[in-house]
């Protein structure tokens, strides 16, 4: 009798949960009666996962927050070391979390257990010193993107590219009559999805620009709508509150959905920076990117970013595909600018471009994690 497949598995967050999931269920195809443990959220546990530790222990965000929160996070993270190294696996896989899984990991590669870390961190973007101490934390790193592999190689650090399971969930071509008989939208109208961000801190500052910008471009097209996608009531609230400031006499349409299918609805799109102007790419409609930070985060990430670029869309082709306007450049006279230029353009050879970068990326993301973690382990 053979003991059965073990692995360790830590997810510190929703979207974690979901690769988690999918990773496992690939695992399962040749290993049925493979076991997995760690911290799980709903999706992991649903496919099987024992959870050690509530996925809410892991999912803060703030440094205020964080700080408050550490004593119980090194307990998380101890209690962890113990039970793996009593109990080793075949292998342990973190999730993203990379502040508390690449601690963990280094802990258990130490300790003599085969490591994963599933999905880079942005060490090609900032902070690549990092490139160290995730050397040090794991034996393989499972990458989304092309060009972080093409990093880590430099590095002669192991890693995949597993392409963008993203890329996998959304189809090459999207239906836009759908998409707007599902939102209530009018078929025969043109319509801009506003997409001023999902934290609080975006929404404070992009807001007003954004909503100034759909004034300027209302003032231009008459016959223009504007659709909002709205994460939850913090945010409409918000939404709300600076439209009434702003620009009480437009028209929204708010929708609490996600802002795929606002993005899929429109003809054309104006977003804030982020994994939504990835989605946007893939789902094939043009977008302006827009971002503000407070100055001083401004002047430190000038200091600290090493690409050309901040959409992945642009760092994915290499060059300016779409039009990003950040900081003092983010202005309601130049977003409307740009998105006038997508709504009175031919779009084709741009859609083509969306259209080869998701197909770069779109590899079965989920067959391909759990082949090169079996691999690495000789399963």
């Amino acid at each position: 009798m053979t003991k059965p497949l073990r692995i360790g598995i830590v997810a510190g967050e929703i979207s974690g949960d979901i690769l988690g999931a999918g990773f496992m269920q690939a695992v399962r195809q040749r290993y049925p009666d493979a076991e997995f443990v760690g911290i799980a959220g709903s999706r992991m546990q649903a496919e099987g996962c024992e959870t050690l530790f509530d996925m809410e222990e892991l999912a803060v965000m703030g440094i205020v927050e964080v700080l408050g929160r550490l004593p119980r996070l090194f307990k998380v993270k101890a209690e962890l070391v113990k039970y793996f190294t009593d109990n080793p696996p075949d292998v342990f896989v973190g999730i993203d979390a990379p502040d508390f899984n690449l601690r963990l990991e280094r802990n258990l590669k130490d300790a003599g257990i085969k490591t994963v870390h599933y999905v880079s961190p942005s060490v090609w973007a900032w902070r690549q010193k990092r490139i160290f101490k995730i050397e040090a934390a794991t034996n393989l790193v499972l990458a989304f993107l092309p060009f972080e592999k093409a990093f880590y190689d430099k590095f002669n650090v192991p890693c995949e590219f597993i392409g963008h399971t993203m890329a996998d969930a959304i189809p090459m071509e999207t239906d836009q009559a759908a998409a707007r008989q599902l939102l209530g939208l009018e078929q025969d109208k043109r319509w801009l999805a506003v997409l001023p961000g999902s934290r609080g801190g975006e929404m404070e500052l992009l807001a007003p620009p954004f909503i100034e910008t759909c004034k300027l471009l209302k003032a231009q097209h008459p016959d223009l709508g504007f659709v909002v996608a709205l994460v939850n009531q913090k945010r409409r609230a918000q939404f709300e509150q600076a439209w009434r400031d702003t620009a009480p006499e437009l028209d929204f349409v708010l929708v609490d959905d996600t802002a795929r299918n606002v993005m899929i609805a429109a003809d054309a799109v104006l977003l804030a920076s982020g994994t939504v102007a990835l989605e946007c790419m893939l789902v094939k409609r043009p977008m302006v990117v827009g971002y503000k930070v407070k100055p001083l985060t401004a002047w430190l990430a000038k200091k600290m970013l090493k690409t050309k670029y901040v959409s992945l869309a642009n760092i994915l082709a290499d060059r300016e595909l779409v039009p990003e306007l950040l900081q003092d450049d983010c202005t309601p006279a130049n977003l409307a600018l740009e998105v006038n230029r997508f709504l009175g353009a031919d779009n084709t050879e741009l859609m083509a471009e969306f259209s080869r970068l998701h197909q770069l990326i779109k590899c079965n993301a989920d067959q391909k994690a759990a082949e090169a973690v079996l691999q690495l382990i000789d399963k």
